[in-house]
Order: structure tokens, then C-alpha cells, then sequence
């Protein structure tokens, strides 16, 4: 008997890792959780496809004549005018180009809205949410302009503004991306598209932001239900390396919790 207690004595608890293993595992759960989350053309096609037209018309916009790129670009808006005569051409065509002949914001727009959103709910459902996003506030803001000038209270001339870009579907993919967060994440990604269109509207004033944006992001807000049905986590989780591998334990548990942020 008094062997057995020696020996239970002697077993005790078993040391916890090393601090240097924790800090290898930990390296290794961030560097595998940043490039799980890096677009590729498996991950994003939708994402990446897109952003690839944008910089093919910014790239002819900047090089070509300005006359030509003038007139194609109203050929594609989708103001008032165009929507009422050539709907599908002003719809399908506006969401091209951008406003300018600088693209590299809307690489970074689209790493934190659409590529995530992508990686979630799949290619379909993310041009599917863009699409939606782009027509409904397009119509509704345009229709606003109409009747603006239908009233008076603006001139005819508003029918015929250049409307183009791609922000209607990065902020429809917001709204949309929000509600698959965590409710701090989801806070946290609503209150700033909130302060930044509130700045923008309170800088810009113009009508078609004013009214296109915040339903673009409502929009997105609105499709919660839709998409959180069977979207699960479209990555992989990192496979754990082998068992006796330093720090894998650590690694695999830490991954664990960097997965559910």
C-alpha cells in the first residue's frame, strides 16, 4: 500500500508545455488562418473574376481616348434615361467600371466584403447577393430621381447623370457579410459602413448616394435569413500535424479558436 501511494505521488500532474511550443503553436494557427483567408482563384472565382473586369475597364479608361471611354461609359449608366430605355443594358453594364481611373481602393473593398462573403456562402450566392444588391439600389434610387423631376424639384437634366461603379455590390456584400459575424463582429462591421456613409452623404450630397447606399447596405441586411441557411463554414480547418510534432497540439486548439472569430 505504501508503494502505491509513493507511486501515485510520484505520477502527480503532468507539466503543462513548454512556453516556447505554445508560442510555435500559436505562429502556426495565425499563419494558417491568414492564408485560409487569402483569395485565391478556387476560393473567390466570383471575387476575383470580378475584380478583373473592374481593372480591365479602369485600365481602358486611363489608356484610350477619353471621347470613346466617354461615350461607352453613358452608354452603360444607369441613369434615369438609360433604365427607362435600355433597362437590362444599363443594369447588367453600370456595375463595370468605376468612378475614376483609380482601382486599387476596390481591391481592398473587395478582400473585406465580397471575398469573405464568398468564402461563406459559396460563388453563386455571392454574385446572386451582388446582383440583387446592385438592381435594387439602382431602381430605387433612380426612381427617386425621376420623380424628383417629375415634381420640379429637380432638373430634367438629372435624368442623364453618369451613374456607374461597383460600390452597390460592395456594400450589398457588407450588410450581407455582417450577418454572418459574431454579434460583436456583426456590431462592429454595421457601425462602421453606418459613420462612413453618414461622412460620405454628409460630404457628398448627392441624391443617387444619398438614397443607393444605405439601401445597397440594407439590402444586404435584408438577405440574412436567406443566406444563413446552409452557409456553414466554406474553409477547411487546418489539419493538425502529427501527434508528436512540437507544438501541434497547441496549434490545433489554437486554430480551433481562430476559426470561430
Amino acid at each position: 500500500m505504501a508503494e502505491l501511494r509513493g507511486s501515485a505521488a510520484q505520477s502527480g500532474p503532468r507539466p503543462g508545455p513548454p512556453y516556447g511550443m505554445l508560442r510555435y503553436g500559436l505562429r502556426v494557427a495565425v499563419a494558417e488562418w491568414v492564408l485560409a483567408r487569402v483569395p485565391t482563384p478556387r476560393r473567390n472565382p466570383f471575387a476575383l473574376g470580378y475584380l478583373a473586369v473592374v481593372v480591365a475597364t479602369t485600365t481602358f479608361a486611363e489608356l484610350a481616348d477619353p471621347g470613346l471611354v466617354l461615350r461607352l461609359q453613358e452608354a452603360s449608366s444607369s441613369d434615369g434615361h438609360n433604365l427607362v430605355h435600355h433597362p437590362l443594358r444599363a443594369l447588367l453594364f453600370s456595375g463595370f467600371w468605376v468612378a475614376g481611373t483609380i482601382w486599387m481602393p476596390y481591391l481592398w473593398a473587395f478582400a473585406f466584403t465580397v471575398a469573405p462573403l464568398e468564402r461563406r456562402v459559396g460563388a453563386a450566392r455571392a454574385a446572386a447577393v451582388f446582383a440583387i444588391g446592385h438592381i435594387t439600389a439602382t431602381v430605387l434610387s433612380q426612381s427617386v430621381v425621376i420623380t424628383a423631376v417629375a415634381t420640379g424639384r429637380l432638373e430634367s437634366g438629372a435624368l442623364d447623370s453618369l451613374d456607374i461603379g461597383v460600390s452597390y455590390g460592395v456594400l450589398v456584400s457588407l450588410g450581407a457579410l455582417a450577418g454572418l459575424l459574431s454579434p460583436r463582429g456583426r456590431l462592429l462591421a454595421l457601425g462602421l459602413a453606418a459613420v462612413l456613409l453618414a461622412d460620405q452623404i454628409s460630404e457628398d450630397r448627392d441624391l443617387v448616394t444619398g438614397v443607393g447606399h444605405p439601401v445597397a447596405l440594407l439590402t444586404g441586411v435584408a438577405l440574412w435569413r436567406w443566406l444563413r441557411r446552409g452557409s456553414g463554414r466554406r474553409w477547411r480547418r487546418p489539419e493538425p500535424g502529427p501527434a508528436g510534432a512540437p507544438g501541434a497540439a497547441q496549434a490545433s486548439g489554437a486554430a480551433a479558436v481562430l476559426d470561430r472569430a
